[in-house]
């Protein structure tokens, strides 16, 4: 069943996304193309394309289900919006097949979106039962089972710490270990019960949460697609064009902040604004996804060498 938009939560950090990419000045009236590349259900789109008439947009998700959500909630924009399924690996090749102008505005929300995490049969949630999947593209062929079944305990250990910071990542690891030498993991449930077992519940935040976003980061490889936007967004933004990039991971955070320092050093970018957008508090108690959410925003100037 696909879900409905309506029951998604508002987009994080709306205002501060239409903001940077509404670009400067008294009058903030841009006209061009923006790519969305993480459409998620299409919030910051239709927020963009309702605020800035003259602008067009290209929606990208590499999940259909959710594509078919924007579909619905854009629809009154018309022919101004285009949406395309693919993993933003695959945007710079879509980009060329289309053959478009260069955006004047690149827009990535990473991370899972809400309508994945709440929905339990595509096994994101460690909350309610389901299978051990975590797959956004349902196209991948690797699933969450898969690692947590056949990576070596090492191996394990190492995404729980370095992908989720969880801190007792060895026991977490060898207990799973021990308990697939008897019955495989297929649920959600079992792992979540393994890990609350190990680590014991304590503050307010779900004992199994850094576990369940290290295998979602691994199965989506999203490290790597992440990298993939941000080069995308360097080679085609046009002149003056604006960059804006929310992560909700430290992690994610850290590349986003090192490629960004990295191309202002070969004069590729131009922070701005110089520090990092973070929801205010109304936003976070009316919308908890915001508490974790950064924003940084860079606009693409041009070296002599083109930055190529």
């Amino acid at each position: 069943m696909t879900p409905d938009f309506n029951d998604v939560h508002v987009p994080v950090l709306a205002e501060e996304v239409v903001a940077l990419l509404g670009g400067s000045g008294d009058t903030l009236d841009p006209s061009g193309l923006i790519v969305d590349a993480t459409l998620g259900a299409g919030g910051h789109s239709a927020s963009l394309l309702e605020c800035f008439p003259r602008i067009r947009v290209i929606g990208t998700d590499q999940d259909p289900s959710i594509l078919e959500c924007a579909r619905k909630r854009l629809e009154p924009h018309g022919d101004r919006v285009r949406l395309v399924q693919c993993r933003i690996s695959e945007l710079s090749r879509l980009l060329r097949k289309l053959r478009t102008e260069r955006p004047v505005g690149f827009l990535f929300d990473f991370g899972a979106s809400s309508l994945q995490l709440d929905t339990p049969s595509r096994g994101f949630s460690f909350q309610e039962d389901g299978p051990l999947d975590m797959r956004m593209d349902p196209c991948r062929v690797r699933t969450a089972a898969d690692v947590v079944n056949t990576w070596d305990e090492e191996d394990l250990a190492d995404l729980f710490y370095h992908e989720g910071g969880e801190k007792r990542s060895r026991p977490i690891a060898a207990e799973i270990v021990r308990c697939r030498s008897r019955a495989a993991f297929h649920r959600t449930g079992a792992l979540a019960e393994l890990v609350v077992r190990i680590v014991g519940r304590t503050g307010k935040i779900h004992p199994a949460t850094r576990v369940f976003q290290a295998l979602r980061r691994a199965v989506n490889e999203e490290g790597e697609e992440l990298l993939a936007g941000l080069e995308t967004a360097e080679h085609w933004l046009a002149d003056g064009g604006v960059l804006a990039a929310i992560s909700f991971h430290s992690g994610e955070d850290r590349e986003v902040k090192h490629f960004l320092r990295e191309g202002v050093a070969r004069d590729c970018w131009r922070l701005e604004p110089k520090k990092p957008i973070q929801a205010s508090r109304e936003e976070q108690r009316k919308n908890p996804r915001a508490r974790s959410a950064i924003l940084r925003g860079a606009v693409r100037v041009r070296g002599e060498d083109e930055c190529e």
